[in-house]
C-alpha cells in the first residue's frame, strides 16, 4: 500500500470525489423553475425538492456517519457511490413529485459519501501536512456546493434537467471508479457496535455545551443560506424574467466568498475561533441586511446588490463553519468523526428548515420575506455566539 500509495494525486481526487458528491444534494435549486414547469408543480411543490435533500443529507449524517468507525471507509465511499449515481439517475426519469422527492431524499442520504472523504483524507495524508490535506478537501467540497448551482444552472438552461441529473450521474459513477482504484483500504479502529456508537453520539451531545452552542449557530445561519438559495431562481424568473443559467451564475459569486473561508483558520489562530464564529455571523447578518434596499435601487442596481450579498453571506457562513469545526474538534480528538456526525446533522437541519420556510415565505409574502428570515436567524447566530461564556471556549482563546 505504501509504495502504490501517491500523496498528491490521491489527495486530489478525494477533492473531485468531495466536490462531486456534495454537489448532488444542490443541483435542484437552479432547475426548480423547470422541474416546475416540467411536473407542474407549484412553489410549495418545488420547495420540498432541496427540503427533502437536505433532509436525507442530515439524516445520512446522524445515521451513516458513524459506520465510518467500525467499516473500511473504502467500501463504505464506493458503496455509496454507486448508490448516489443510481439515484440521481432515478431522479431523471421521475414523472411526478412524489416519486421525484423519495428518490431526492434518498440522494442526499447517499451524497454523504463527501463527509466519508474528509476523514479519509486526513489519514492518508503524510505526517505534518494534516491540516494542508484537509483543508484541500474542503476546498473541493465548498466548490462543489456552490459552484454545483453554476453547472446545473446553465445544464439545464441548455439541455432540461432531466440531463442534468443524468450527467450528475455519470460524474459521480466515474468518481467511484476513481476511488476504488486511489483508495487503499483503512484500518477499522472500533469494535462497538452500531446501538454502542448512537448511545455515544447522545453522550456527546449531552457532554459538551460548546458542541451544542456551536451545531445551534452554525444551524441558524444554515437556514438563511439555504432559504436564499432554494428561492433565488424563482425570484429572478417572476421579478427580472432570468432563467437557471443566471441563477446557477450566482453560484460563482457565492465560490467568490467561500474560497476565501480557508483564510478563517488562520484568523482564528490569532485571535479565536470563537471571535472569528461571531465576525462569521455578523457579516451574515449585514449581508442579508443590505438587502432590505432592493427596493429603493433599479434592476440592475438590484441584481448587483444580490451578488454583493451573496458574496458577504458565504464568505462570513463558511468562515464560521471552519471556525466551529476547530472549536467541536478539540473537545474531544479521539471523537472527532461522531462530534462532526453531529455538528453537520444540526447544519443540515437548518439547510433543510430553511428551503421550507423560506418557500413557504416566498409564497406568502414574496422576497421580502425570504430576506427578513435569513436576517432574523443570522442575527440569532450572532447572538448565540456573542452569549457564549463557557469556560472552555474562554480558556482556548486565552491560550491563543
Amino acid at each position: 500500500m505504501t509504495k502504490a500509495f501517491r500523496p498528491n494525486w490521491v489527495i486530489f481526487i478525494l477533492a473531485l470525489g468531495a466536490g462531486f458528491s456534495v454537489a448532488a444534494i444542490y443541483y435542484a435549486q437552479p432547475l426548480l423553475p423547470l422541474m416546475g414547469r416540467d411536473l407542474h408543480l407549484s412553489v410549495e411543490g418545488m420547495g420540498l425538492v432541496p427540503t427533502l435533500t437536505q433532509a436525507g443529507y442530515a439524516l445520512g449524517i446522524l445515521f451513516l456517519l458513524p459506520l465510518g468507525d467500525r467499516h473500511d471507509r473504502r467500501t463504505l465511499i464506493v458503496g455509496k457511490s454507486a448508490l448516489l449515481a443510481l439515484l440521481l439517475f432515478l431522479c431523471s426519469l421521475s414523472s411526478g413529485l412524489h416519486t421525484l422527492l423519495v428518490f431526492s431524499l434518498l440522494t442526499g442520504m447517499m451524497a454523504t459519501m463527501a463527509q466519508d472523504i474528509v476523514p479519509a483524507a486526513a489519514i492518508l495524508s503524510p505526517a505534518g501536512k494534516q491540516g494542508k490535506t484537509v483543508g484541500t478537501v474542503m476546498t473541493g467540497l465548498l466548490l462543489g456546493i456552490l459552484l454545483s448551482r453554476t453547472v446545473s444552472g446553465l445544464v439545464g438552461a441548455a439541455f432540461g434537467w432531466r440531463e442534468m441529473y443524468q450527467a450528475a450521474a455519470v460524474s459521480i459513477a466515474a468518481m467511484g471508479v476513481l476511488l476504488w482504484f486511489a483508495l487503499p483500504r483503512f484500518a477499522i479502529h472500533s469494535t462497538l457496535s452500531y446501538p454502542a456508537l448512537m448511545k455515544s453520539m447522545a453522550h456527546l451531545w449531552r457532554r459538551y455545551p460548546e458542541l451544542r452552542r456551536a451545531a445551534l449557530a452554525q444551524g441558524f445561519l444554515s437556514v438563511a443560506f439555504s432559504a436564499f438559495w432554494s428561492t433565488l431562481a424563482v425570484m429572478l424568473l417572476e421579478h427580472f424574467q432570468l432563467g437557471s443559467a443566471v441563477a446557477g451564475g450566482y453560484g460563482i459569486a457565492g465560490a467568490a466568498g467561500a474560497l476565501a473561508a480557508p483564510l478563517a483558520g488562520g484568523l482564528a489562530d490569532k485571535v479565536g475561533a470563537a471571535r472569528v464564529t461571531q465576525l462569521g455571523a455578523a457579516l451574515v447578518t449585514f449581508s442579508f441586511a443590505l438587502m432590505f434596499v432592493l427596493p429603493a435601487l433599479p434592476a440592475e442596481g438590484q441584481l448587483v446588490l444580490i451578488a454583493l450579498s451573496a458574496i458577504g453571506f458565504d464568505l462570513g457562513l463558511q468562515s464560521s463553519l471552519v471556525a466551529h469545526q476547530n472549536l467541536v474538534y478539540g473537545l474531544e480528538p479521539q471523537a472527532r468523526g461522531r462530534l462532526n456526525a453531529l455538528l453537520f446533522t444540526v447544519v443540515f437541519i437548518g439547510m433543510a428548515s430553511g428551503s421550507a420556510l423560506g418557500s413557504q415565505l416566498y409564497a406568502m409574502a414574496g422576497w421580502p420575506g425570504v430576506v427578513m428570515l435569513a436576517t432574523a436567524t443570522g442575527a440569532i447566530a450572532l447572538l448565540i455566539r456573542l452569549t457564549d461564556r463557557s469556560p472552555r471556549t474562554s480558556a482556548s482563546q486565552a491560550s491563543r
